[in-house]
């Protein structure tokens, strides 16, 4: 007869995967209080409406997550594109009580940015996470490239005055804006602003108009991303791909920094407001490349 005993050494429990501490949760939310207070500012300051700032912070969180790191930058863009539908939104009312939305290229321009949101919206949550990644990175390269070497952006001549929207411009350009920022989850500031720079508006106008202009592509693609995922990245604190948790706390520290930001818009020489413009694209694109 065997010994039970021998049975019972030999015996060993399944692994079970350690949960996050109290610690390193306070410490997570710590941090994206720190970086929605980032993103508020440059909500107002730049027309991000805090994809370039939430992307890879949410990435870098999600991608230590076992559970949702094979969907980290899913996650991360979703995440993003909630967290912009609130941050645009308010900025858009702080912008309007400033006269410095500009009609004429608010309309048709946000309907063809809408179009190409949904396009975009759903060719993301069926794209490879590799891909997903390196066309951020590709995305935010090119722009800053354009940005430099296009006279114009940096320094803006005082008689280069505003310039009507073309036609092509408004649909193929509203199209392909909508459909590159819902992909990537970054609200489209990042053409828009340097669109309208080249169209001789100063930088305040420029940001200002961003923040509008972003709000087709931030609903759309949260309402897709909400219904989009399926298994493992739609458990727990999760709506789709959407992490609440994350996205309440980046809320709670760009809300109140909004308020306060939008005080000091218009203020700062233009100039210095386009290179800093530049110098927040160069850090998100660093943040995203070294993880």
């Amino acid at each position: 007869m065997s010994d039970p005993r021998k049975k019972l050494a030999t015996f060993r429990m399944p692994a079970v995967p350690p949960g996050p501490t109290v610690e390193g949760v306070l410490i997570e939310i710590s941090v994206l209080l720190g970086f929605g207070c980032l993103s508020g500012v440059t909500t107002v300051l730049f027309g991000f409406g805090g994809g370039f700032i939430t992307v890879p912070v949410v990435y870098a969180f999600a991608l230590a997550d076992p559970e949702h790191a094979q969907d980290a930058m899913h996650v991360a863009v979703a995440t993003s594109t909630a967290v912009m539908v609130v941050n645009a939104g308010s900025a858009t009312l702080a912008q309007l009580r400033t006269g410095r939305l500009r009609r004429d290229y608010l309309w048709p321009l946000v309907a063809f940015i809408g179009l190409g949101a949904v396009l975009g919206s759903f060719a993301a949550t069926v794209a490879d996470e590799g891909v997903l990644r390196w066309l951020f990175v590709a995305y935010l390269a090119l722009t800053i490239a354009d940005s430099v070497a296009r006279k114009g952006f940096v320094s803006r001549r005082e008689d280069d005055g505003p310039r009507a929207l073309g036609g092509v411009t408004t649909i193929a350009g509203g199209t392909g804006i909508g459909a590159v920022a819902s992909f990537l989850g970054v609200g489209g500031s990042v053409l828009t602003v340097p669109l309208m720079r080249r169209k001789g508006l100063p930088m305040a106008d420029a940001t200002a108009l961003a923040n509008p202009l972003s709000l087709p592509v931030a609903v759309i693609g949260a309402a897709v991303y909400a219904f989009a995922a399926t298994g493992a990245s739609s458990g727990g604190a999760h709506v789709g791909y959407v992490d609440l948790v994350a996205a309440g706390a980046l809320l709670c520290g760009s809300l109140p920094t909004i308020a306060v930001t939008r005080r000091v818009v218009g203020r700062i020489p233009d100039r210095a407001h386009a290179i800093a413009y530049l110098a927040l694209l160069a850090a998100a694109l660093i943040a995203i490349v070294i993880r």
